[in-house]
């Protein structure tokens, strides 16, 4: 019987580390996508056009096409850069909520 128990908390250790692995796997990945967003908005805010037209218009609207459409990008990558901080915040939350559960559980046996 006590070495059934041992074979199961073998198991619950090996889901967990899983867990922890497969969430830094994707905060990595995660972290990796918002640099590169952020990247391209720092290169799209980079022209002086694109300052000029955000410092004297409150729209994106501009004569030359190409800028308008890179900064209609850049504000759809600033959008996903959020909701990607959201959701690595979220998962983490959440990984830690079930680590300290089980670390509670533990200790309670």
């Amino acid at each position: 019987m006590k070495s059934r128990n041992v074979v199961k908390q073998d198991a619950n250790h090996v889901n967990l580390h899983l867990a922890i692995i497969g969430l830094l796997t994707a905060a990595a990945i995660t972290a990796l996508v918002v640099a590169l967003i952020c990247n391209y908005v720092l290169d799209s805010f980079g022209s002086s056009n694109a300052m000029a037209l955000l410092i004297t218009d409150g729209g994106i609207k501009s004569d030359d096409k190409n800028l308008e459409h890179q900064l209609s990008t850049a504000t759809l990558a600033l959008k996903a850069c959020r909701d990607l901080g959201w959701a690595l915040g979220i998962g983490c939350l959440g990984v830690g909520v079930a680590v300290i559960i089980r670390m509670i559980r533990e200790k309670a046996a």
